[in-house]
C-alpha cells in the first residue's frame, strides 16, 4: 500500500465530524472513554466505533486499566498526517512532480 493509500484511510477516518470532535479533545491528553462521552449526545457503543476506527488507522493510542479504556492521541502519526497534507498542498522535497520526473517542480 502506498502513502496515498494508506492515508486516505487516515484521512476517511477523521472525515466524520465526530471523529474530528473526538481528535480535538484527545489533543489535550489522555481521556477516560467516559470522559469523552460527556461530549456527546451518543451512546457508549457509537464511541466504542468511533474509537475503534481511530485506532484501526494508528491516530488513537488504547490503553487499558482494570475496566476501563484509556484514549491518547499517536502524536507521531498525527504529524505524519498533517505534514504529508502540506506536502500534498505545497512544493517539498518529496514533490510528486520532482519523483515522476526528476526535475523542476512547476507547483
Amino acid at each position: 500500500m502506498n502513502n496515498y493509500d494508506k492515508n486516505a484511510k487516515i484521512l476517511k477516518a477523521v472525515a466524520d465530524s465526530n471523529r474530528l470532535k473526538i481528535i480535538d479533545i484527545l489533543s489535550c491528553g489522555e481521556l477516560c472513554a467516559c470522559d469523552i462521552l460527556e461530549n456527546f449526545d451518543f451512546t457508549q457503543p457509537t464511541l466504542s466505533h468511533h474509537m475503534k476506527v481511530l485506532a484501526d488507522v494508528g491516530l488513537v493510542k488504547v490503553r487499558k486499566d482494570g475496566i476501563w479504556n484509556y484514549y491518547s492521541l499517536d502524536m507521531i502519526k498525527c504529524n505524519n498526517i498533517v505534514k504529508f497534507l502540506n506536502d500534498v498542498f505545497h512544493e517539498s522535497e518529496n514533490c510528486i512532480c520532482k519523483v515522476i520526473d526528476n526535475k523542476e517542480c512547476k507547483c
